[in-house]
This record gives structure tokens, C-alpha cells and sequence, in this order.
């Protein structure tokens, strides 16, 4: 049986070095192999043998425990995995390929109002360092429109105060420039004056300087798994259900709402594809169609 280890390390080196996927791509194909290659190790097969069915089961249990979403990730990193197995020479097919990616039911996306956003960010505390960076963080994301893994990525030297400009690298490490507001700037000047230095500081004394914008107590990068686990304690706290990617929802309506061509923020979200921004249309529709009732219902009442 074919070293397992071995095998994902080659892999992952041609997905980021060969390919130049990203980082974060590599991570999360890597840990789809590595639970499927332990799968197949506990149920006695190799990768030379296993059939498109076997696949099919391996999924079908993935789907039952992790959802819909999961199992579309696990076949994209499959095929992308028997891709590297057939140029590595184990087997001459790629029996993920005949397999359909699972559709997930069409959910628009999930938005917060303007008070609701207010009313989110006035519950930080930010007499700390901590609330300081982390209100400096939910302003940028919603006031830019920045994916949680774009917002994390981003070095002190991507922030131009001039412009009012962040350089952020969103899927496939592909560049992108977009605009902040002033309530944004004002958070990101006073977590760099107040809060960063003290956050700076345990690296320092370890002779490091990181070049992270945001920063963890302990002075290393921010994870993605801090800022959400952060973000579920503060939306808690409103009594309002929503994650932090609603942010990033609510910025790209509003700017629908206000006017905006569906190709500019297409740009501003660093969308590949036209009608992943479409969706919003549709969140504005049911949005005004929901204040119309509003109005209707309060004339009513008045008459």
C-alpha cells in the first residue's frame, strides 16, 4: 500500500508550487486527502484500486455528518487529488471525474440592517487592545466588503490612509484594490496608535517584527478561527442570528441599494463570476419588497 504521507506531501507541493494555488487552498485540500486517505486506510483500500462508487460512499457519509457543502469541498479536492495520481503514474483514471458535484439549494444570502450592524459594533468593548482590533477588523470587512481570509492576510504596509486603499489577495491569489470608509480609517489609525503595539509586543520580545495588520494576543497573526469565534460572542450579545461573512453580505446590498452597477461591485468583492453578485439583486428585491409591505401596512393602519 502506497505511503500516505508521502503521498500528500507531494501532492501538496505540486498543488502550491506547480499549480500556485493558494495557501489556504492547499490547507483545505490537504485536509480533505488526508481524511480521505484515512478512510480508505481503516476500510483496507489503496489508491490504485478504489472505484468511483467506493468515492460515492466515502461521500455519502461525509454528506450525512458534515452537509452538503462539505461534500462538494471532498470531490473538488478528489479530483484534483486523482488528477496528481494519474501523473504520478498510481493508476491511469480518475474515478472522481464521472461523479456530479451536489447542488446545494438556492439560498440568498443572509444581511444585517444598518442598525443592526450599529448596534453589533457598539457592543465591542474597546477599552481593550483585543476590542480595539477587533472593532478595527468588523469595520474594515463591512465597510470593504473583505472575505474573513482576505482580512486576515493583510500586512500593515497593504493599508494606504491617503487613498483610503487595502491591497488584499482573495481566492486563487488573485490582487485586488478596494476602497475603505472613514468610520473604517478612524478604527484602523487607532488600533495602530493604541492597541497593535501592545499586541506587538511578546514578538518583539522574541527579536520578531511581524508584518501582520491584525494580530493575536500573543503576537502572531490573527486566525480566521479567532475572528469568528470573536465575532459569535459579539453577535450573541445583539440577539441578532448571523455569522461574520454577513458583513460581507451587507456590504455588497448596500451598495446595490445605493446604485451601484453590478459589475463594480462584482470587481469590489472579487467575484470570478457575474451571477455570484447577482444574488444580491435578489436579496434588494425581497428587501424593498419588504419595506413596501411596511409602508402599505402603516398607511393602512393611519387611514
Amino acid at each position: 500500500m502506497i505511503c500516505a504521507d508521502r503521498l500528500i506531501e507531494k501532492y501538496l507541493d505540486r498543488l502550491v508550487l506547480t499549480e500556485r494555488r493558494s495557501p489556504l487552498t492547499g490547507e483545505t485540500y490537504g485536509l480533505e486527502i488526508k481524511l480521505f486517505l484515512s478512510w480508505m486506510k481503516s476500510a483496507g483500500i489503496d489508491v490504485a484500486d478504489v472505484s468511483a462508487q467506493q468515492i460515492t460512499d466515502y461521500l455519502e457519509k461525509r454528506r450525512e455528518v458534515d452537509g452538503l457543502r462539505s461534500t462538494a469541498k471532498s470531490l473538488s479536492a478528489l479530483r484534483s487529488f486523482f488528477r496528481f495520481v494519474i501523473d504520478d503514474d498510481i493508476r491511469k483514471d480518475n474515478p472522481a471525474d464521472i461523479l456530479e458535484t451536489p447542488r446545494p439549494k438556492f439560498r440568498l444570502p443572509a444581511v444585517l440592517s444598518k442598525e443592526a450592524v450599529d448596534r453589533l459594533f457598539l457592543l465591542i468593548d474597546t477599552k481593550t487592545p483585543l476590542g480595539v482590533r477587533n472593532r478595527a477588523v468588523y469595520e474594515l470587512i463591512y465597510s470593504a466588503g473583505l472575505r474573513v481570509s482576505e482580512a486576515v492576510s493583510l500586512n500593515v504596509r497593504d493599508i494606504d490612509f491617503a487613498e483610503k486603499i487595502a491591497r488584499v489577495w482573495g481566492k486563487g491569489a488573485k490582487e485586488r484594490l478596494v476602497i475603505f470608509g472613514e468610520t473604517a480609517e478612524f478604527w484602523l489609525r487607532r488600533y495602530l496608535k493604541e492597541a497593535r503595539p501592545t499586541l506587538v509586543a511578546p514578538a518583539k520580545r522574541q527579536g520578531l517584527s511581524p508584518q501582520a495588520l491584525f494580530l493575536s494576543r500573543d503576537g502572531k497573526r490573527l486566525s480566521r478561527k479567532s475572528m469568528w469565534q470573536n465575532y459569535k460572542v459579539i453577535a450573541h450579545l445583539t440577539g441578532y442570528s448571523s455569522k461574520l461573512h454577513t458583513l460581507r453580505h451587507t456590504f455588497a446590498t448596500e451598495l446595490l441599494a445605493g446604485g451601484a452597477d453590478l459589475r463594480s461591485v462584482q470587481e469590489l468583492l472579487g467575484h470570478t463570476d457575474l451571477t455570484t453578485t447577482q444574488l444580491y439583486t435578489h436579496v434588494n428585491s425581497r428587501l424593498q419588497e419588504s419595506h413596501k409591505r411596511y409602508l402599505s401596512n402603516l398607511s393602512d393602519w393611519r387611514d
